[in-house]
């Protein structure tokens, strides 16, 4: 039976109009807050430098019949930077944006991010934008709580926050940062004894961030945002590209992830705006990329978002996933049920 099979539709219509209310209260909200809503243009000379992340490709053929390579945007976070470079300070986007390889109940090559930036804040600020919300989600679909399979998660409650740290000691008993030095060199061998205690099979060729990825879905994502948001907070200086790393300590950094119903919404940074260790992490996550996928999967660097960085204030940003969103206000058993034409 297809999507648009006038049976299925009626089936699928309640939740579909539940996504353009709580669309509409989001909007709402964040005019409140002083944000002014973007519009980024999908196409970009780089989609993003995350050795894992991967990219639709397209050619651009100008008027002199010449292509150039370019490639439907992850995420439109490069561009927004630029807009905080230019000046705006409190500015947001709904943007579809394209991730190739994934595929499934909680993912589609083509998705809704709702991304939102705040100049001159810490990103603690994000958290309590995430916990407003989920409020406002709920209300919106006018559902009670959050759910996703037989989860549920209580969009009023206060969320726990939790380093990634505590997280790996409390689910999986494994000492993370036993395996991060201050210099963010990593102790592959080490993670990959410790997740092998904790019963995760670990391959010959994983890298540590590879191993952190296993332990993470294996034994620590399942219990997270039950009854409750989860706040995962301070990842390993490795994997936070993107953000800066926390006074306190230098094996980790500012980046969070939102998770409710064990399912990840929402990732957050307080943003990174040092040029030269910029383009350091991204050269690096490009090498891993090159190690793994081969050098032909090597993705450009924007160059232009590396100058616009020297300009950018000190910002915090956050990009979450809006259909995921949906789906648990609506209690969906996919993404694929909250988009209103699904990707063939």
């Amino acid at each position: 039976m297809t999507w648009w099979d006038r049976g299925r539709h009626a089936d699928r219509r309640p939740a579909l109009l539940a996504r353009n209310r709580i669309q509409a209260a989001v909007r709402g909200w964040l005019a409140e807050e002083g944000f002014v809503e973007v519009d980024p243009a999908a196409l970009a000379v780089s989609p993003g430098n995350e050795a894992h992340l991967h990219a639709f490709a397209t050619e651009a053929i100008g008027n002199d019949g010449v292509g150039r390579r370019l490639f439907l945007h992850t995420s439109p976070e490069f561009a927004m930077k630029k807009l905080l470079a230019a000046g705006e300070t409190r500015i947001a986007a709904f943007a579809h944006v394209w991730r190739n390889r994934e595929r499934g109940v909680l993912h589609e090559p083509e998705f809704t991010m709702l991304e939102w930036y705040r100049a001159g804040e810490g990103y603690e600020a994000l958290m309590a934008d995430c916990a407003a919300l989920l409020r406002l989600a709920a209300e919106a679909a006018g559902s009670r709580a959050l759910q996703f399979r037989e989860v549920v998660c209580d969009p009023l409650a206060a969320p726990e926050r939790l380093s990634v740290a505590e997280a790996f000691a409390r689910f999986a008993g494994v000492d993370l940062l036993a395996t991060v030095a201050a210099d963010g060199a990593t102790d592959r061998d080490g993670l990959a004894r410790q997740a092998e205690a904790a019963g995760v099979t670990v391959a010959a060729d994983d890298g540590w961030s590879d191993i952190l990825s296993r332990v993470l879905v294996a034994r620590v994502e399942p219990h997270l945002g039950h009854g409750r948001a989860t706040i995962l907070d301070r990842y390993p200086a490795p994997e936070a590209a993107l953000a800066r790393r926390a006074a306190d300590d230098p094996r980790v950094a500012e980046r969070f992830e939102l998770y409710a119903c064990g399912v990840e919404l929402a990732n957050g940074f307080g943003e990174l705006t040092d040029p030269a260790e910029q383009r350091r992490r991204f050269e690096a996550e490009m090498d891993e990329r090159a190690r793994v996928y081969g050098e032909a999967a090597r993705y450009p660097l924007d160059e232009d978002f590396l100058a616009a960085l020297g300009s950018m204030p000190e910002a915090s940003g956050i990009a979450l996933g809006f259909d995921r969103l949906v789906m648990l206000a609506t209690a969906a058993p996919s993404l694929e049920a909250v988009q209103w034409v699904p990707v063939p």
